[in-house]
């Protein structure tokens, strides 16, 4: 399990192990028109899209804010 440490000090943990997502929890994600620029969109799981245990660009997300969905880049704990 990959991590690493903010200034803030809260622990974000990999987006690419489906196992490591769980309902509810806050997470980064990248959305398809973002994915170029790479900017980040804060939010809450709705539901995980990807059926896969692994994916190298992130595991898909829907998020409870606006149904927006996207690859997940990090768990913040």
């Amino acid at each position: 399990m990959k991590y690493s440490i903010i200034n803030i000090g809260v622990i974000i943990l990999n987006g690419q192990n489906r196992n490591n997502i769980k309902k509810g929890i806050l997470v980064d994600i990248v959305l398809k028109e973002d994915q170029r620029t790479k900017k980040l969109t804060r939010g809450h799981v709705l539901k995980i899209l990807t059926n896969s245990g692994y994916h190298p660009h992130g595991i898909k997300v829907m998020l409870i804010e606006n149904n927006l969905v996207g690859r997940v880049q990090a768990i913040i704990e």
